[in-house]
């Protein structure tokens, strides 16, 4: 069993999904958003299980800073910037095999676990 887990380290939910995982011996494989943003192939998977709404964090610091309140555009416009600008997501996002999981959800994860 392997998890991958998108996120920042200074981000309490996703220091939580690694500690989760840690405790149970689970082997993850995590990608640090501050360093490298997740390919929009992957994104695309949480965009369409969750819809654009769940992974766009619009009180993110950076949805802020770039003054995107007001911003009208289409889904794929915000997929395209969501790649760019990864510091706009929410995070955790957590992937094991064809399950997905967007920020902390500790519950759907014990099931994961438990099977």
């Amino acid at each position: 069993m392997e998890v991958q887990i998108f996120g920042t380290r200074k981000s309490p939910g996703t220091r939580k999904a690694l500690r989760f995982f840690a405790e149970r011996r689970i082997k993850t494989h995590f990608v640090d958003l501050a360093e490298r943003a997740a390919a929009l192939g992957e994104l695309r998977r949480f965009q369409q299980k969750f819809g654009l709404d769940a992974i766009l964090d619009r009180e993110s610091r950076r949805y802020q800073e770039l003054g995107l309140r007001y911003a009208n555009a289409s889904e794929e416009r915000w997929m395209e910037k969501l790649v760019d600008e990864p510091m706009m997501l929410r995070v955790p996002l957590v992937r094991f095999g064809g399950k997905l999981t967007v920020g902390d959800a500790e519950a759907t994860w014990k099931e994961w676990v438990a099977k």
